[in-house]
């Protein structure tokens, strides 16, 4: 309230200047400074007990700072500025930025209900039909209706065991039957909850392009990066292909012998590390007023979690700027991307907590496969012409992928 006695008294000040100098200007221009100023007053700059940031402009606030599309490279230059966890205006809307694995922990975690909603907007609204999708609802019953519904045809252990074999042939045997009886898929499941009246057709809908964009494509993604750092490194190639080949020899690589290659999952533990797929997570909300790293974060705050930055930052990893699978073998050897016992808040590439990725069973198995399989079989080098493969990123909040895609030139290796 000081601050808006102030700004409100300046404004009246610079009105009664503007009307000695332009007597016959019209009230309304007059008043002029004083609308502008008022969102700033209203909205812009920490409080005592909110977080520190930049200064916000009035109207905008720090959307001329951040543009239109938050990255998590520029925000981890205001962290360095502002601190592990800072504010910033978009509009008339809070944004505070988490950067620390201690703070991550709160919001994830410690305080996971207080923090497990979404933010909404009028593109997510026209996205997701106002919320009928289960990554962008807001935390309460039809969340947790959504994540049931949305987990147990795709991302329980027991499907992940009935389904591993049938992913590790061909795809037709999905469709056929076995022992006289019709196999089901996930698709029955869900559309077995919309004949039940659990859901609608909406949310059938909603449920199958939540799992293409944030499952299909963040995999996709993963994996293109995967290959253009063994490529690039050539000697880790060859050192994967030797365990693939000395604890493999002619036998095919599966899910079920996954844990007797550790250099294979420390490969895909250090591209999701040097690259998260969603670098900045999906953001959180709390629904009321909470305490965040000691400061106050007012009601309906939009939360991000640089995820990014937890795993790339020097003064908790070792040279994190190279790819060097060997460190998860090393001395972050204790690091695990799947949840399931004590979580390192460093290594977050699914996120944790209540409104973590449910793929996670599943994504990080199948990137393993994949990228064991080809390198198995095939020695993968760039094009004649060309010393290593460009792997400039193209940043965004719900994506982290290569600029310019690259051809490669795989040869097959010889038994």
């Amino acid at each position: 309230m000081a601050k808006l006695a102030v700004i409100t008294l300046v404004a009246v000040a610079s009105a009664y200047a503007a009307k000695s100098f332009f007597p016959d200007l019209s009230p309304f221009f007059l008043s002029l400074p004083l609308l502008l100023l008022l969102p700033f007053a209203l909205f812009s700059g920490s409080g005592s007990d909110t977080p520190p940031g930049p200064v916000s402009f009035p109207i905008v606030g720090n959307w001329l700072q951040v543009g239109n599309d938050l990255n998590h490279r520029n925000l981890v230059d205001m962290a360095k500025k502002y601190g592990n966890v800072f504010l910033l205006r978009l509009g008339a809307r809070n944004l505070v930025v988490v950067s620390d694995p201690k703070l991550a922990t709160e919001v994830l975690h410690t305080q996971g209900v207080e923090f497990g909603s979404r933010p909404r907007n009028v593109v997510w609204d026209i996205f997701t039909d106002n919320g009928k999708d289960m990554v962008f609802t807001e935390y309460g019953d039809h969340w947790r209706k959504m994540r049931r519904i949305m987990t147990l045809p795709f991302f329980t252990n027991k499907v992940v065991q009935q389904y591993r074999e049938m992913w590790e042939e061909e795809m037709e045997i999905l469709m056929a039957a076995r022992d006289g009886k019709r196999l089901r898929c996930a698709m029955d499941y869900i559309l077995e909850a919309e004949m039940n009246g659990e859901i609608t057709s909406d949310n059938v809908i909603y449920i199958v392009e939540n799992i293409n964009v944030a499952a299909i494509e963040t995999t996709l993604w993963s994996m293109e990066w995967a290959i253009a750092e063994l490529v690039n490194h050539p000697n880790v190639q060859q050192r994967l292909r030797k365990e693939l080949w000395d604890v493999l020899g002619d036998e095919p690589l599966t899910e079920t012998n996954l844990q007797r290659l550790p250099y294979l999952q420390a490969v895909a533990k250090e591209t999701l590390r040097l690259h998260s797929p969603i670098p900045l997570l999906v953001p959180h909300m709390n629904l009321e007023e909470a305490k965040l790293g000691g400061y106050d974060i007012p009601k309906r705050t939009k939360v991000i979690v640089n995820a990014w930055w937890l795993g790339n930052n020097p003064e908790w990893w070792h040279k994190p700027e190279e790819f060097r699978p060997e460190r998860f073998l090393d001395e972050e050897k204790e690091v695990e991307a799947l949840v399931g016992g004590k979580v390192d808040f460093r290594f977050l590439p699914f996120g944790v907590g209540r409104r973590s990725c449910p793929g996670i069973i599943v994504a990080l198995p199948l990137l393993s496969l994949i990228v064991g399989k080809l390198v198995k079989d095939f020695e993968m080098v760039t094009p004649p012409g060309v010393d290593k493969i460009d792997v400039t990123e193209k940043g965004g909040q719900f994506s982290l992928q290569i600029v310019n895609h690259s051809t490669i030139a795989f040869h097959p290796i010889a038994p």
